[in-house]
């Protein structure tokens, strides 16, 4: 993956409204605009990295680049689920992501249970490389710290 660390910044939108209501998964979703400036040639697929909302804490994260297939998207979205509890919703929040690695292409599911568990594993995959040594450096890297220097929600 020649695009690999990726790192990006953008504001967080309203997505579909999946996430936590029928997978109890919640996902900070990118706008359009924010999508359509990754490179084209990134593959879809499902990924693995650090995110930071505003200046808080720096989390683990899973993040999915594609169309869902299960839910047969026409537009192409970059939905990141951080590995983390937050209180609230921070739409209008600035997320910074660094992408590191790859987990697996996006593909279709029989069943809902199916796609909840394969988030599942992926989100058990992305906690065991990232807490690689060569994975945890970039969980310090000065892009996460916003220049203006402003709390985001108390996170």
């Amino acid at each position: 993956m020649r695009h690999l660390p990726y790192f990006c910044r953008g504001e967080v939108v309203k997505g579909f409204g999946r996430g936590s209501k029928e997978l109890g998964i919640p996902t900070a979703n990118f706008s359009e605009q924010v999508v359509e400036s990754f490179p084209s040639d990134i593959s879809t697929g499902i990924y693995y990295g650090w995110a930071c909302v505003g200046n808080g804490d720096v989390h683990k994260m899973v993040l999915s680049i594609g169309w869902n297939p299960f839910y047969k998207n026409i537009k192409k979205s970059v939905e990141t689920h951080l590995i983390h509890t937050f209180k609230e919703d921070f739409y209008g929040e600035i997320l910074s992501i660094v992408i590191i690695g790859y987990i697996r292409p996006e593909k279709n599911f029989d069943s809902l249970e199916a796609l909840i568990s394969a988030i599942q594993e992926d989100i058990e995959e992305a906690k065991r490389q990232l807490d690689l040594p060569e994975h945890l450096k970039l969980k310090e890297d000065n892009f996460f710290h916003l220049p203006e220097g402003k709390i985001v929600n108390n996170h």
